[in-house]
């Protein structure tokens, strides 16, 4: 496959600033990316005018900015345009895949179902999906990789037992296909990313985001930069001891948050009592029914959902906490005791949490892999925001 590529140069470090700012905050008025940056307008203004000559930044009209004081002026935006981006999330049945303009907008998404979990079997596939993409958007300027587990130098997944990999080079597998840039990412770290830059996230200074799903999920944002460790895609979720009397499950210690509130945990708690195999969105509804074993497992597993948010809001002291994953819905099925418990275990003078709900599916995880891919081109390498 063979795609144009950008033609815009490497970035200053200070050339990067800006258009970071003005792309995660944009339109903004000159004096506004000035005094975020702690810059003079001189300054900024030599540092934007090869920005927007090369066309990565443009001048909108001014109506389109937040109202300043003083005299109006032209602010500034990201051209959303021509480039897109691809974001791809493997799970251990299928590659989701979404195009996204360069504000992380997704203008395309698909699936397509795995049948051989061998590495060159997957870059073929999303290949061939990188390919039919580039039909539409010819204009491909890079792609993010998303998978549950290790990854090592945003490049190799050192180990991830959804996939059955160790020490994959899959970014090079994909380049080597596609020509493009390719960067791979554990896919808790690459939503925080995304959500830092374009979501909920997006201008606080501390911000959390906790994901329920096939695992549990954690990132934290401080300084307005989210926290990397090398203990990332441990599944450290198994070892968080929620209620050291709970359930034990196959995944996760005995009352971990994987075994009181993952998806598989909930679902094996509910087959180990009843020897029948019931879907988690079913569990749900039963227990919204009130029928009595369903509600007796989500009530603890909101319980311990109230417990694990207190926890994060005492000691991470965030903002915001953006709760998110496929196994979000145990909120709506169990919110009273979600909230009692929450109250329960901060103090009563502290300021209420404030919590989001996002219901995410597996492109939204594609969404997070994509700003991977942005975040290439406008941090000029792999280093991440």
């Amino acid at each position: 496959m063979s795609v144009p590529t950008p033609s815009w140069r490497p970035l200053s470090p200070a050339e990067r600033a800006v258009a970071i700012e003005v792309l995660t905050g944009g339109p903004l008025s000159r004096s506004a990316v000035a005094r975020r940056l702690g810059m003079s307008g001189g300054s900024l203004t030599r540092l934007a005018k090869p920005l927007i000559d090369a066309g990565l930044l443009v001048e909108v009209p001014a109506e389109a900015a937040p109202p300043t004081q003083g005299r109006p002026s032209q602010p500034l935006d990201i051209v959303e345009g021509p480039w897109h981006f691809i974001g791809l999330k493997i799970t251990g049945d299928a590659l989701y895949g979404v195009v996204t303009t360069l504000k992380s907008r997704v203008v395309r998404r698909e699936t397509r179902p795995l049948t051989d979990l061998d590495p060159e079997a997957v870059a073929a596939l999303a290949c061939s999906l990188v390919d039919e993409f580039a039909r539409d958007h010819p204009r491909l300027a890079g792609i993010g990789v998303g998978v549950g587990g290790r990854v090592r130098d945003r490049s190799v997944v050192a180990e991830s037992p959804f996939l059955g990999w160790r020490e994959v080079a899959f970014a090079e597998l994909l380049e080597r296909r596609t020509k493009l840039p390719v960067v791979v990412e554990n896919d808790v770290a690459a939503l925080v990313e995304a959500e830092t830059w374009f979501g909920a996230g997006r201008g606080l200074d501390r911000f959390a985001v906790l994901t329920l799903g096939a695992g549990i999920g954690y990132g934290l944002v401080i300084g307005g930069t989210p926290v990397r460790s090398a203990d990332e895609g441990y599944g450290l979720g198994r070892h968080w001891i929620i209620d050291p009397a709970g359930p034990l499950t196959p995944e996760g210690q005995r009352g971990s948050a994987v075994s009181m509130l993952s998806i598989p945990g909930i679902e094996y708690q509910v087959h180990a009592a009843t020897g029948t195999r019931i879907p988690y969105e079913t569990i749900l509804e039963r227990a919204r029914s009130g029928e009595p074993l369903a509600s007796r497992v989500i009530a603890e597993a909101g319980r311990a959902l109230g417990i694990l948010l207190a926890n994060i809001a005492n000691f991470a002291l965030p903002e915001k906490v953006l709760l998110a994953g496929e196994g979000v819905g145990l909120m709506d099925a169990a919110a009273d005791t979600v909230s009692a418990t929450l109250a329960a275990y901060r103090h009563p003078a502290a300021r209420p949490l404030d919590l989001e709900t996002k219901v995410s599916d597996f492109h939204d995880w594609a969404r997070g892999a994509a700003v991977l891919a942005i975040q290439i081109l406008v941090l000029g390498g792999r280093e991440g925001g």
